[in-house]
């Protein structure tokens, strides 16, 4: 993570630069968050990077030392009933206005994540993974992400029925379950949850789950456990034969889908899948050896036509010791 960005716009006759990003979009529930941040001239932050590529505890570390060296930062966050309201690219290009005007001390240009131009009155420019390439972008994504996760995590407070400080407000299997059991608050965007399409959506997961189970049993696996939970995610399916513990990620897509359910497991999945199973073996003393696969299914007209049954599809992730799991 560098200057560079910063000192072109430097190099061009502007005297202050701020980062601007935001947190948020995706959700069902909650704000979307931006931060705007002036940091000063080669300002260096060690380990600064893209905030969906960090750790939660590194997130929070660096998040005081930003606040600490920046010479000015700004966090504002638009609400669910606003983002109803106006949609939540508008909403974002919202909350990207106040959190730079906000600043204490006034930039005369911004280096903005992604493509979109928010309308500020100042000089903008945009950068497509910008925080990944910008150190001020990067701090502005970290205080917009560890913003919003303190928000959630009150919220969960408030509705504990929901479980958000497991999920942050996305559109998780665990989410979707909280509300077709509760219903949904003032915290969820309406805009965001048509009850057919959730609906929906967890009848093509639940199908593809219950097929799932049948095809490990009929191959003499023992199912073990069913959405199995911890503090980091959620295994659809752990089972165990003679020698393995599989851990087994479930992905059903329709067959109009243009993306492959296993490309739907990323790195990020990945890493929470592992802490997750990490927390059942701490649990559950075993002699069998871990395996964690991916079970494929496509379904047209609410009927199964294709699986694809990808075992060892991922190695155990180095967690890097930033991670409690108790």
């Amino acid at each position: 993570m560098t200057y560079e960005y910063e000192k072109q716009a430097l190099s061009e006759g502007y005297t202050t630069v701020c980062g601007v990003d935001e947190a948020g979009r995706g959700p069902l529930c909650g704000p979307v968050c931006a931060a705007a941040v002036i940091l000063p001239v080669d300002c260096e932050i060690e380990g600064i990077n893209d905030s969906k590529k960090l750790s939660e505890k590194k997130r929070e570390a660096i998040f005081e030392v930003i606040k600490e060296k920046a010479v000015a930062y700004s966090v504002c966050m638009v609400d669910a009933k606003t983002i109803d309201e106006i949609n939540i690219l508008q909403a974002t290009f919202m909350a990207m206005r106040q959190a730079v005007e906000s600043l204490d001390v006034k930039p005369d240009i911004a280096l903005i994540d992604g493509n979109g131009k928010p309308g500020l009155s100042i000089e903008e420019r945009t950068i497509v993974k910008g925080d990944a390439k910008s150190i001020s972008i990067a701090a502005a994504s970290i205080l917009a992400k560890v913003s919003r996760d303190r928000y959630m995590k009150q919220m969960d407070e408030k509705y504990p029925q929901y479980q958000f400080v497991k999920h942050k407000g996305y559109g998780t299997v665990l989410h979707y379950e909280m509300i077709a059991e509760h219903g949904i608050c003032e915290e969820h965007r309406r805009t965001f949850l048509k009850k057919s399409d959730m609906n929906e959506k967890r009848v093509i997961g639940d199908k593809g789950e219950e097929f799932a189970v049948r095809y490990f049993e009929k191959r003499g696996y023992t199912i073990l456990e069913r959405n199995y939970h911890s503090r980091y995610g959620e295994i659809d399916i752990i089972a165990g034969d003679e020698c393995f513990l599989v851990f087994v990620e479930v992905k059903a897509r329709k067959s109009r889908s243009l993306v492959s359910p296993c490309e739907a497991v990323d790195f990020r999945k990945q890493k929470k899948i592992c802490l997750t199973a990490m927390k059942y073996i701490a649990e559950n003393e075993s002699y069998l050896q871990p395996r964690f696969d991916i079970f494929e299914v496509w379904q047209n007209e609410g009927r199964i036509y294709k699986f694809n049954h990808i075992e060892y599809a991922f190695e155990g992730i180095d967690l890097d010791g930033d991670y409690e799991l108790f």
